[in-house]
């Protein structure tokens, strides 16, 4: 029977601290006392008590004396009362609660609002929460944070013995009801440590100790995270806690661990408790088996079994439910029919099996076929491992935690937080489906297997990734589907990587919204603009796969051509008119009308469908002067006579086209155009 220590058991980093440092100020002779109990465990304020160390409650009754802040720490306000009442203050706070209370302060000394993470009740959390200086909410699972009210902007902090798993789980409701959430994780490292040696010590054990105050919230954390995986464990304080039947010579392993408030003198009592009775055990062993030689020497002249050792016997009973096999032992084996592989087995038939149990308490030997496949799936599954290969498995059924697969008949166990990358809400939508998985832990003495769902995706994710990098290049015409839109462009998946459309590169024409030229799901061909893999930002085009409008405007709007447009703006020079998305052309104000008019909204409206005729193109400038005059006087007799003015109005005065106004209207057009680009 092993006995396994772990490593990082007992006395964490702070609470040794102030232990440490009661001891040495009540070694020089003080009258001490502490301001709370100095750790959560009876042992220790057993010694320190009897030290002279004794525990109060109120800030009054600290008067005259050397205080000690213990290290769950305490509000500031309490720090400022006690140092006005006692004769002296000694701050023991742990390091790690000094941090939260500094994260805290900080964040909220303009007013924000905290949420803390923990036991509303714990002394910490009470300390903590008079750091802040605005509402502080505290929540300690899932339905609480969930019933948060919403919030522009929060901070996030944990309780420094929370436990790690748990606060992953919480921290994706927190973003639900927060918009801008500031996380800082102000779990102590060791207290994480402290949790996943014990989560490892546990799967490879048949039986656990915590040892730690019962009072103390991290050593029952401790305690329910041994629980939840070794179904064989035990919460004591000290070693005659132990019931006397805990452990025998039957047991294979026993794992001890202790909370950080534990002190090491009940750690090593209960450690030498359990070592002690692997010894006796052994002893009782040694006695029975001299008591049994005789026997022994009888059953020397036949075949020695043990359990999973496969020998080979002959048929010689089949019934219904079992069949019966000759291995050459005292006893005869049985073979149940759930564990019969050989189909059509005959009486007198050779086959191999493996011995499940020497006895099963009838005098039996149970035997079984089914474990011989199973241990050799079970090898191709540890090459599987070792080899870093992919397995399949089928999810069976919903436990504490996460969800059971079956891996080549083997039993597999894949925690909810290795199910997927995002929080998964139902694990029972698993059950039934083949997934592919990676093995990420693996007892093979106790046959034991942990895989992974995530790893996968975040392999295969990262494997389509660096693929779709490898193919593309800066300039390339790719096929795509546009995944979401925003504001500023659209997101286009190009198979493991996306890539965004700039909103000014989704069209010629000036475009106010994506949606106005793309949807999400749609298919598009897009042009590579520029790749920045460090980054990871791929910029796209889609107007780039589209001609140019200006390219094609002298062929289709020559000078003397009459067209059609909408006109979708107006200047006190003029209106612009539409020919065509990306291409506007301007109607000066003396080209409106047949008569003169002293605003442009007396000849023609915002939205109003109008012909006109081009007067003049310039491609290079990008400009187009059109007239609506032009096709409403009738055309002028071919005679030769002298200069006209641009127009007159009644026939009474010949005004003269403005120059420079037309001058300054294509300048602005020309700076419409390229704003449209």
């Amino acid at each position: 029977m092993p006995v396994l220590v772990a490593r990082h058991a007992g006395f964490c980093m702070g609470v040794k601290r102030a232990v440490d440092g009661a001891v040495k100020a009540a070694q020089e002779g003080k009258s001490i006392v502490s301001f709370g109990e100095l750790a959560h465990n009876p042992e220790v304020i057993r010694r320190l008590n009897d030290m002279g160390i004794s525990v109060i409650h109120e800030v009054e009754e600290a008067r005259g004396k050397v205080v000690l802040i213990r290290s769950h720490g305490v509000a500031p306000e309490v720090t400022e009362a006690l140092r006005r009442t006692a004769d002296e203050v000694i701050d023991l706070t742990c390091p790690f609660v000094s941090r939260l209370h500094d994260v805290v302060a900080r964040y909220s000394s303009g007013g924000l609002p905290v949420i803390l993470v923990g036991q509303s009740d714990h002394p910490e959390v009470i300390g903590t929460i008079g750091y802040g200086r605005g509402k502080v909410y505290t929540v300690h699972d899932r339905e609480q944070a969930a019933a948060l009210p919403e919030m522009e902007s929060a901070l996030a902090v944990s309780q420094t013995t929370f436990p790690h798993e748990r606060w992953e789980e919480i921290l994706p409701v927190l973003h639900s009801r927060v918009k801008n959430l500031t996380v800082q994780d102000t779990i102590c490292t060791a207290t994480a440590l402290r949790q996943n040696e014990a989560r490892e010590l546990a799967a490879k054990v048949d039986a656990m100790l915590v040892v730690g105050g019962l009072g103390s919230a991290n050593t029952r954390k401790l305690y329910e995270t041994c629980k939840g995986i070794c179904g064989r464990t035990l919460l004591v304080e000290r070693a005659a806690d132990i019931p006397p039947g805990f452990a025998n010579i039957h047991s294979e392993s026993i794992g001890i661990t202790a909370g950080a408030s534990t002190p090491d003198w009940s750690l090593k009592e209960v450690v030498t408790r359990m070592t002690d009775k692997e010894q006796l055990d052994r002893q009782v062993s040694t006695e029975e088996a001299e008591k049994d030689s005789f026997m022994a020497d009888v059953e020397a002249t036949l075949v020695k079994i043990r359990p999973g050792q496969t020998v080979k016997g002959t048929v010689v009973q089949i019934t219904d439910d079992e069949v019966c096999v000759n291995i050459g032992f005292k006893s005869d084996g049985l073979i149940k029919r759930e564990d019969l592989v050989t189909e059509d087995v005959k009486l007198g038939d050779e086959i191999e099996v493996e011995v499940v149990k020497v006895n099963d308490g009838e005098g039996n030997v149970l035997l079984s076929q089914r474990n011989i496949l199973n241990r050799k799936a079970f090898a191709e599954l540890v090459q599987k491992h070792e080899n870093n290969e992919y397995v399949e498995g089928v999810g069976k059924e919903v436990v504490k935690g996460g969800l059971i697969c079956t891996v080549n008949g083997i039993r597999a166990f894949v925690p909810a937080s290795q199910l997927s990358n995002r929080y998964v809400e139902k694990i029972g939508d698993f059950v039934g489906q083949t997934l592919k998985l990676k093995i990420i832990e693996m007892d093979e003495q106790k046959r034991r297997i942990v895989a992974s769902r995530r790893a996968v995706v975040r392999e295969e994710a990262a494997a389509k990734k660096a693929e779709a990098w490898a193919r593309l290049h800066e300039g390339d015409i790719v096929h795509g589907i546009v995944r979401r839109l925003t504001d500023f462009g659209a997101f286009v998946d190009l198979g493991g990587v996306d890539g965004l459309i700039h909103v000014t590169d989704l069209s010629w024409a000036h475009v106010k919204h994506p949606s106005e030229i793309v949807s999400p799901d749609q298919e598009v061909d897009v042009k590579i603009l520029s790749l920045d893999p460090e980054r990871e930002r791929i910029q796209l085009g889609l107007k780039q796969l589209q001609p140019k409008p200006w390219d094609m405007a002298p062929e289709k709007y020559p000078a003397g051509a009459v067209v059609t447009g909408k006109v979708v703006r107006i200047t006190t020079f003029g209106a612009f008119v539409e020919l065509e998305p990306g291409i506007d052309g301007l109607v000066h104000i003396s080209q409106c009308a047949t008569t003169r008019i002293n605003k442009v909204e007396d000849a023609v409206n915002v939205g109003d469908v109008v012909n006109v005729k081009v007067l003049n193109i310039d491609p290079e400038a990008k400009r187009i002067s059109l007239s609506i005059r032009a096709l409403l006087e009738p055309e002028p007799a071919p005679v030769e006579e002298a200069p006209q003015p641009a127009y007159e109005d009644d026939g009474a005065e010949a005004v003269p086209v403005d120059i420079e106004a037309v001058g300054a209207a294509l300048e602005a057009e020309a700076a419409q155009n390229e704003t449209n680009e």
